[in-house]
């Protein structure tokens, strides 16, 4: 009785005990595999491989979802024909998906199965990206390139990277040499190569800032490249303008219009890398929402809202911030505008919505309000040089200073402006005191920052260095 007892005890154990692999009895799953990570539910892995949880459920045997245990292989259905294991890889900049299909040594169109693309636009950097592996991957693999030059054969590029054009023609899965076309970059193995895949060889790096690209602030892109090449692009329509900053180092900002819509904004980088190497780059990547509150709807001089009015005081503002000029003014974070007992005082904060006079929240607010009663110093907050000076009907008296690289700042509601068009002006110069004219409720300063034509937070440039 005392082993029947011991017996029933042993199968129940048995029993209770977790299934650590659900097709161990099956011999190899029909399948790649992925290995259940701490905090892993069996609906987070379905929606992180785009499968239904009752077919992933059925594949692996599970009826209870405590079956799932960290280390257990999971297969995931819809993907015989592929075997390994799964793993999920953070999109870089720099990368394509040519260049991240030869790093892993996976085609593309398995990478797109993987990843459910029906579109190469649909990969954008910072995207978690699946992939076969051992499970040992950590990070991008390196791997070799090799550009094409202008008037360059392919047995000349194969041999100036120690290979033949058959191998090289064979690691790209290339079916004719004469398919090549100048600035083309291939690729073959290697174990140092570390420079952005999609880029030609001579590219060393590519940086973009911030980390999270959000509405209002100041998109930084850096390219560490040979000195003397020529670069531009565009970032949702508007011009990038690069410019060399140190050697072998180019340098675009732009802003990210605060009610730009979040979501996924193509950027493109062109040039020449040497004057036998062209360049043409293009990758999405994610603007996210800025969290921008809605300010209380503010009653105003109904003439400072009149349409009409507002395009030609617009058209003119903006024409005079159209330029990007060569000679970078600035050094380090931009100083306070105004004297220190004031540079902490906000009525008012960039990015918020704004409705006047009882109507529709249709716009935002352009730039950072100081506190202040009329007659207080304004100073400038960088060398510049003055590129308007007017008296207008919603701005009131403004002025806005040139720093250079599509960078400027402007000035509104002054009461009184003390430089012109054309003054050259330094860090902390005296340049006006502040009003109450113009679109006001009452007397403060209205400051913006303006970055390839668009407005930014100017907090962010008084606390951050650019580039």
């Amino acid at each position: 009785m005392k082993k029947l007892i011991s017996l029933s005890f042993i199968l129940l154990v048995i029993c209770l005990l977790p299934f650590s692999s659900a097709h161990a009895q099956d011999g190899e799953p029909d399948g790649p595999v992925y290995i259940v990570q701490p905090g892993d539910s069996l609906w987070a892995i379905a929606q992180r491989f785009g499968v239904a949880i009752d077919a992933l459920a059925a594949e692996n045997g599970i009826t209870n979802q405590n079956q799932l245990t960290i280390g257990m292989h999971i297969v995931i259905p819809g993907l015989e024909g592929l075997s390994g294991v799964l793993v999920t890889q953070i999109v870089p900049y720099g990368e394509s998906l040519e260049s991240l299909s030869r790093r892993y040594g996976i085609s593309q169109s398995d990478l797109s199965r993987l990843n459910h693309f029906t579109s190469p636009d649909e990969l954008f950097a910072g995207a978690s990206l699946i992939i076969l592996s051992d499970g040992a991957e950590n990070g991008l693999p390196p791997v070799g390139r090799a550009t094409l030059q202008r008037g360059q054969s392919l047995l000349e590029l194969a041999l100036s990277h120690d290979t033949s054009p058959w191998a090289l023609m064979a690691e790209n899965h290339d079916q004719s040499a004469w398919s090549l076309v100048p600035g083309q970059t291939r690729y073959y193995p290697s174990s140092d190569e570390q420079g952005p895949g999609a880029f030609p060889e001579g590219v060393a790096g590519l940086e973009v800032g911030p980390d999270k690209l959000i509405q209002g602030q100041t998109l930084v892109l850096t390219l560490d490249a040979l000195p003397g090449a020529a670069f531009s692009g565009s970032f949702n329509g508007l011009p990038l303008n690069f410019f060399e900053h140190g050697a072998g180092k180019y340098v675009a900002l732009q802003g990210m219009h605060a009610m730009l819509d979040p979501g996924i904004y193509d950027l493109t980088i062109t040039g020449n890398l040497t004057e036998n190497i062209p360049l043409a780059f293009s990758q999405n990547i994610v603007i996210h929402d800025g969290g921008y509150p809605y300010d209380p709807p503010l009653t105003v001089n109904t003439e400072t809202t009149d349409n009409q009015t507002n395009k030609i005081e617009n058209r003119a503002w903006f024409s005079a911030v159209a330029s990007a000029t060569p000679d970078k003014r600035w050094d380090g974070v931009f100083l306070s505008p105004v004297p220190a007992v004031y540079s902490d005082c906000f009525p008012s904060q960039f990015g918020n919505r704004r409705s006047y006079n009882n109507g529709g929240y249709y716009s935002f607010h352009t730039g950072l309000d100081f506190c202040g009663h009329v007659g207080v110093e304004i100073y400038a907050p960088a060398p510049g040089k003055v590129v308007f000076a007017e008296s207008t009907v919603v701005r009131g008296n403004a002025t806005i200073i040139d720093h250079g690289w599509g960078v400027f700042s402007a000035y509104a509601h002054q009461s009184e402006m003390l430089v012109s068009v054309g003054d050259k002006v330094k860090a902390g110069q005296l340049i006006g005191y502040v009003g109450a004219t113009g679109r006001v409720t009452g007397p403060h300063l209205h400051w913006e920052i303006l970055v390839g034509g668009i407005q930014v937070n100017p907090l962010i440039w008084m606390n951050s260095v650019y580039p």
